[in-house]
């Protein structure tokens, strides 16, 4: 989960209270009207009103996606007046003498606003007031502990909630954050190869995945590369020492090419850079400025003493053509060989004869 789903969880919460309170409304306007005044069903405007507003909002809601906080808090206040008109009219016709049904009515109003709004107090209060200070007013302190009692009660439950609900709500937030960001980093490390800090090949297709792929209209190429004899080092100097040239070819890889050149470590002692935007005698300048730099890191290897004493990269090179990544890396891997095939520490491209099987099935 992170925020953004967090977030449509807290928009569903608001859909369903505002659905619930408009159910309610709607169900106590219905049952208000089996209420009768002398005998008569009393059917007021405002009555009318929270029916026909209560159906015609559950419609509403039912076909709209859209965010519900705001209107839920109108919607409260409206049917919170409505209420409060109706109760004057009705208590008026009754005669002002039944004290009773102000607190019947008082106590169905918390009672609706207490079920539907136990998550919002903005809207509880916006929904109760009205009315509430209606009834108190027509009331004149005849029941007054039992006002007090039906106001303060929920009204104190609700907001000893509504702060809870805040503390829990900001608490969540915080860990979906911190969990997103996790989730990052170690998505992050699985895209890094641990020994080189380079991309490893899953980093790099999650690169092309998630980026702007280069225009098809301009020149990209693929540059792979072999560090010459690797086995033989490793064989001879130990795996910790080849470790150790490995980091520094990577680094000295990394540093040549622009900051935007994509660089990974593609295999056991293969690297693999992409450049984006450049022409061909760019992409192959580069190679050789990468190969000079490996040179110059004076890294002893004996057992390369056909072409140096020291570590060197064979290094084959592709265009990228229409974007066909998977094309290009097969094209630049034949190139590779080739470059074994000619003696190591050399730069082949794409376009020459491949050498016979029998011949690069050696070169390693």
């Amino acid at each position: 989960m992170n925020l953004r789903s967090y977030d449509e969880l807290v928009k569903s919460k608001h859909r369903l209270s505002l659905l619930l309170f408009l159910f309610l409304s709607c169900t106590s306007s219905l049952f208000s009207l089996l209420s009768t005044v002398n005998n008569k069903m009393f059917l007021s405007v405002p009555l009318a009103g929270i029916t026909l507003l209560s159906l015609g909002g559950l419609i509403f809601t039912l076909l709209n996606r859209l965010r519900l906080d705001n209107i839920l808090n109108i919607y409260a206040f409206l049917l919170g007046l409505l209420w409060a008109w109706h109760i004057t009219l009705k208590y008026q016709a009754i005669g002002g003498d039944d004290k009773n049904f102000l607190l019947i009515s008082l106590f169905s109003l918390f009672f609706i606003s207490a079920i539907a709004f136990s998550a919002n107090f903005t809207a509880f209060l916006l929904h109760v007031l009205p009315a509430g200070i209606m009834i108190v007013y027509f009331d004149q302190l005849h029941n007054l502990l039992r006002i007090v009692f039906i106001i303060a009660l929920p009204m104190t439950g609700l907001a000893l909630h509504h702060i809870l609900q805040k503390r829990s709500d900001a608490f969540t937030r915080r860990l979906v954050d911190n969990l997103y960001i996790e989730r990052e980093k170690f998505s992050d490390l699985s895209m890094i190869d641990p020994l080189t800090s380079l991309y490893n090949r899953r980093g790099l297709e999650n690169k092309w995945a998630s980026t702007q792929p280069p225009a098809a209209n301009q020149q990209h190429f693929v540059l792979l590369m072999d560090i010459d004899h690797f086995k033989a080092y490793n064989d001879n100097y130990g795996h910790t020492m080849g470790d150790q040239a490995l980091v520094r070819v990577a680094a000295a890889i990394r540093d040549t090419v622009r900051s935007r050149d994509i660089v990974v470590r593609y295999g056991g002692e293969e690297f693999l850079v992409l450049l984006t935007h450049v022409e061909r005698a760019y992409a192959i300048k580069v190679a050789q400025r990468i190969q000079e730099q490996v040179l110059a890191l004076e890294i002893p290897h004996l057992f390369n003493e056909n072409v140096s004493t020291q570590v060197t990269l064979s290094t084959g090179i592709s265009p990228l053509e229409a974007l066909d990544w998977m094309g290009a890396v097969d094209r630049a891997d034949h190139a590779l060989y080739r470059a074994k095939h000619n003696g190591r520490n050399t730069i082949e491209y794409k376009d020459a004869p491949l050498p016979e099987p029998s011949q690069t099935a050696s070169l390693a």
